[in-house]
């Protein structure tokens, strides 16, 4: 990058981290049950809401307990369950049209990160209804109070349920961006791990691997405050402590259980402080071939980090010892490449490949523009990369293998 780029950037972003202090963060009330829901609902005088999910969650019964319950309570609930693991700007009007059509008056997001963002991008719609979602692309572009959303993880990885984005593909030109605005923040969040039992070992690890990129992007990079550094490296530790117990074996609760306040630690952490290259370039690898979000971070997270190089070492090295990988007498670029090295383990451990077999490297200028877009000057990255070297973090995770096998 560019000298003078380089400045903006810098410049840009210490205002951003200066301005922390002034935005209106907020954290949702914690619940530890569904059923709790209703309660709110009545006390607010709400009795229609438009439930967010997906065909797979419904399909194994997660949502049925819920929908029981308000159905108890007098309390309308229509189901909108067609969201894609990369939800779409169709997805979001559709789940508007219904959202409409029957009267609704609060959204409920029960699911990963795909459902969340959908209900949040419904609800600035519902907000905003002369405004399209490309509109909104970037900051405080919805600038009004969305309905009542009530979130309900059912992955420990996203976050999604405390922070201010909400990420959409738009199914015309399959471009994956970022809306982020303080108003998308859930009022509330049920952390309830009997609802993650049932999620199978391989999406347990890549959204595992998904909330440990939110921490350790948060935690290399140049725009962290006191508590989002305190809730980082708590997320860290616990991702270490947990994410394989919590793969090997779906019932441990208690892993499970801190794999959640894992995640919500995380996503609380990031949504102040921001992330890094690692989501820029898995939001392309998303919008252009619908890669989970999970898994390309866990392929990329270890490419990007040593990518980084010494910018990035003094941090990880503070990394590796809170993970005991290290101790003080480690050489700080030692215990950066011991933290790098068990990230990649835990992967393989965990089933998750090394590259990705979807990248097509005609493609890649085109996705690492877009990238560019998203990153700079947002990400307070512990290197500046441009639209050119970013070229270089997907050529790490392309398989030149495939495009072997592609032309026999």
């Amino acid at each position: 990058m560019n000298t003078g780029k380089k400045f903006l950037c810098r410049a840009f972003q210490k205002v951003m981290h200066a301005s922390i202090p002034l935005f209106p963060y907020r954290e949702p009330k914690l619940l530890n049950d569904t059923d709790e829901i209703a309660e709110i609902l009545k006390n607010k005088k709400i009795d229609k809401v438009l439930l967010v999910t997906d065909k797979s969650i419904r399909t194994l019964g997660l949502t049925a307990s819920l929908e029981a319950h308000l159905k108890k309570n007098e309390i309308h609930c229509c189901v909108y369950d067609e969201t894609v693991p990369n939800p779409t700007s169709d997805n979001v009007e559709d789940a508007l049209e219904l959202y409409n059509s029957n009267g609704c008056q609060a959204i409920i997001a029960f699911g990963g990160g795909s459902a969340m963002d959908c209900a949040k991008s419904v609800g600035a719609r519902a907000a905003c209804p002369k405004k399209t979602l490309s509109k909104m692309q970037g900051l405080i572009k919805v600038r009004k109070s969305i309905p009542l959303l009530i979130a309900v993880p059912t992955t420990a990885g996203t976050g999604s349920e405390t922070t201010v984005a909400s990420v959409i593909v738009d199914s015309k030109t399959h471009h994956k961006y970022v809306i982020n605005d303080f108003c998308l923040i859930p009022r509330y969040a049920v952390l309830d791990p009997k609802i993650t039992q049932g999620l199978p070992p391989y999406l347990t690890a890549t959204t595992g691997m998904d909330a440990l990129t939110h921490a350790v992007e948060v935690y290399v990079g140049r725009s962290m405050t006191k508590t989002s550094k305190k809730a980082a490296l708590e997320a860290v530790k616990l991702i270490f402590d947990n994410l394989e117990k919590a793969y090997v074996s779906g019932n441990n609760l208690e892993a499970r259980q801190n794999m959640l306040r894992a995640s919500y630690l995380a996503g609380t952490a990031f949504t102040k402080s921001y992330v890094g290259y690692v989501h820029a370039v898995a939001h392309t690898l998303g919008g252009r071939y619908g890669v989970a979000h999970g898994l390309a971070n866990a392929v990329l997270l270890p490419l990007v980090l040593r990518a980084y190089g010494k910018n990035a070492h003094e941090s990880l090295s503070e990394l590796a010892k809170i993970a005991g990988l290290a101790n003080q007498e480690t050489p700080v670029a030692e215990a950066a490449e011991k933290i790098i090295s068990h990230i990649e383990q835990m992967n393989e451990r965990m089933g998750i490949p090394k590259k990705l077999t979807c990248i097509k490297r005609e493609e890649i200028p085109e996705m690492a523009k877009l990238a560019d877009k998203e990153a700079n000057p947002l990400y307070p990255v512990p290197v500046l990369f441009d639209a050119e070297e970013l070229e270089s973090l997907y050529l790490l995770a392309y398989d030149e293998a495939n495009d072997e096998k592609a032309s026999k």
